[in-house]
């Protein structure tokens, strides 16, 4: 067994992707899939990804602090690639019960562009709705566990209904989408009533659940409450163990896994994010 910390066990992670795309020229890429920066010290074995053929790739940083790949993919196939291993605490994700909302004008400065309306959370066609629905329940953790409930149970998940330009006002609407559309509505029901809240992706391992089909990246997001950020997950409305966070951003558009400026075919997606055995 690994150790035992506040009720979690180190475990090691093998997480990784494969995506095999088709290109007709050569295409300019961004690609934003290596481990957060919070989480780089816990790589055992580095995410550093490759590509097939070899490609001249360049990194930076973004305004969130999230890791870019940059390269510009040669036409034909092209895959893109990498295995790596993490350890983790194995503990799910926090439970606040005591967490309180902050006053908007006491809130820290990088926190207040979490509560302005984005490109997929426009959180301001939702400020009639967020408080006729949750106005009633008490401000702080208690409320927002209450727009990840309504949300889980609102939205029916289903890959068939995934498209890339879905908003939140969309998915409300619509009543049908996949994780990103969960979160979406989530971030923006909070940012309506005032609570930070920001758009999250990374790997979520399937340790202490049963999942259904194939691996894949996952969406949910953090909510400001008593000083800190908390993870709030309405997909799967419980607590998860393995939650490896890639990237943050006021919503998908600053976290897309890839951004390619030119035709494109997308011909095989593949996630993995397995336990090999518990850290020494």
């Amino acid at each position: 067994m690994g150790n035992d910390w506040a009720g979690g066990y180190a475990l090691l992670i093998r997480i990784g992707y494969r995506l095999t795309y088709e290109f007709v020229q050569p295409t300019p890429m961004i690609v934003v899939l290596n481990v957060h920066y919070s989480r780089s010290a816990d790589l055992v074995t580095p995410d550093t990804m490759t590509t097939t053929p070899t490609t001249p790739i360049s990194l930076y940083r973004d305004s969130f602090g999230n890791l870019c790949n940059r390269l510009v993919a040669p036409a034909g196939r092209f895959e893109i690639t990498a295995d790596a291993t993490i350890t983790d605490l194995g503990l799910a994700d926090e439970v606040a019960p005591d967490a309180t909302e902050t006053p908007v004008g006491e809130l820290p400065d990088d926190a207040l562009l979490f509560l302005l309306p984005s490109r997929y959370c426009e959180s301001d066609r939702l400020i009639e709705t967020a408080w006729k629905l949750f106005g009633h329940v008490a401000p702080g953790w208690e409320r927002v566990q209450a727009i990840s409930s309504w949300v889980h149970h609102h939205i029916t998940f289903g890959y068939q209904w995934a498209r890339p330009t879905k908003t939140a006002w969309e998915a409300y609407e619509e009543r049908q989408g996949v994780c990103r559309d969960f979160a979406h509505l989530g971030v923006a029901l909070c940012r309506a009533l005032n609570i930070p809240a920001r758009y999250c992706t990374g790997y979520l391992s399937d340790i202490d659940v049963s999942v259904a089909g194939p691996m894949d990246f996952s969406g949910w997001f953090e909510v400001f409450l008593s000083g800190r950020w908390l993870t709030v997950d309405p997909r799967n409305l419980r607590p998860r163990k393995g939650r490896i966070l890639i990237a943050r951003g006021r919503d998908a558009a600053d976290v897309a896994i890839t951004t390619t400026f030119g035709p494109n075919l997308l011909q095989n997606f593949l996630v993995w994010t397995d336990p090999v055995e518990t850290a020494s």
